[in-house]
């Protein structure tokens, strides 16, 4: 179940067909979509488009039901899948409402999060060292409880410090634009970019604003609307999206 850790494996998630509801509410009305290591496609929309149903259905969020179609990981079905065992095999996500965790540690969440994996955790107080440097986290936080009593901005470093350090194949980040200043934007989406190029991760970003492809790079840009994507296609897409609003790709 873990992924190996070597750069040259190359990793797609692919979405087919997916229909999928949030309770008894259908929101997802036929999603296609393909994502490959060191891609990075930005899906965007307005409210209520069903960005986030899209999120929780590839993750298996309880609460959220996939009525038709399929998630594939590498031409493997994982539909089926608990959200741990989705994690496990390479998928991650970064969260628009980070999780507060009282009484565990950062440090020790990831240590069993590696072991889990098959990951020695013997050197993870470096690696935590090295990354909540380069993300810009007060490394006194990674002693502290998961997101308790942390600013918007911290939380949103620590969910990229975790994502760096576990290492994942494919990310979906979820509005991780939600709630940040300029500074800690540009960190967290430099560092995201980054790791497409250092380990070929690759990246489904979803957001409302292109405000973040000014230090995460899409390839690919894809408009949601109604529960379908109405339009893909270069970086450009996103421009026109500034330009004429969501309006001009109503279904």
């Amino acid at each position: 179940m873990t992924p190996p850790q070597t750069n040259d494996v190359k990793y797609t998630l692919e979405v087919r067909d997916l229909h999928a509801k949030a309770g008894d509410t259908q929101i997802l009305n036929g999603i296609n979509l393909t994502v490959r290591s060191g891609e990075v496609h930005a899906v965007m929309g307005p409210n209520g488009a069903g960005k986030s149903t899209l999120s929780a259905a590839i993750m298996g969020k309880p609460g959220y039901t996939v009525t038709k179609g399929s998630i594939m990981l590498n031409d493997r079905d994982i539909g089926a899948m608990p959200t741990w065992q989705r994690a496990l095999a390479g998928l991650h996500l970064v969260m628009q409402y980070p999780t507060e965790i009282p009484g565990v540690g950062i440090d020790e969440l990831l240590s069993e999060a590696l072991s889990e994996r098959g990951i020695d955790p013997a050197k993870l107080t470096a690696r935590i060292a090295g990354e909540a440097t380069r993300i810009g986290l007060d490394e006194a936080l990674i002693h502290r409880a998961v997101n308790v009593d942390f600013s918007g901005g911290e939380k949103k470093r620590n969910e990229t410090l975790q994502l760096a350090v576990l290492e994942p194949r494919i990310v979906v980040l979820d509005e991780l634009d939600s709630g940040l200043d300029i500074d800690a934007l540009r960190d967290c989406a430099r560092r995201v970019e980054d790791l497409t190029n250092e380990r070929n991760l690759g990246v489904l970003v979803i957001t409302h604003y292109s405000r973040i492809f000014a230090d995460l790079k899409p390839n690919f840009v894809h408009i949601l609307a109604k529960g379908r994507i109405v339009a893909s296609g270069g970086p450009e897409l996103a421009d026109q999206l500034e330009r004429d609003g969501y309006e001009a790709f109503n279904p």
